[in-house]
């Protein structure tokens, strides 16, 4: 049985907020359940690891919840957040524009490299 999940957040579109909530929340519900996971920001949800972004989107219209509280919360449960190389330059973004709870910065080699020689599952939203 797989010990990791990756979350592989590439169509989740930051400006409609109600996409944000299932992925985010399952990383959560998983990493209580003691899981490894990663959620890998990728196309255009990289933008939610831009300072900023995140603090601005809910996933409800009048909801007091941030999309980055639910990410803050989903650090807290132990969930590890990462960049996509590329969104860097495609939103006009550098490292230090990350907000705290990324991880780090993963190209596509790392996405490949974990599903072919790793013990995960993947959920791709």
């Amino acid at each position: 049985m797989a010990k990791k999940l990756i979350i592989v957040m590439a169509n989740t579109d930051p400006r409609n907020g109600e996409e944000l909530g299932a992925p985010i929340f399952q990383a959560t519900v998983a990493a209580a359940m003691e899981y490894e996971v990663d959620v890998i920001c990728t196309a255009t949800s990289g933008r939610l690891m831009k300072k900023g972004v995140a603090q601005s989107l809910v996933v409800k219209e009048g909801s007091p919840k941030t999309v980055y509280d639910f990410i803050k919360d989903a650090a807290d449960a132990g969930v590890k957040f990462y960049c996509c190389s590329p969104n860097l330059d495609l939103f006009d973004m550098s490292k230090d524009d990350l907000i705290p709870e990324c991880a780090g910065i993963v190209g596509g080699a790392h996405l490949i490299e974990e599903v072919m020689e790793g013990d995960c599952k993947v959920l791709t939203y």
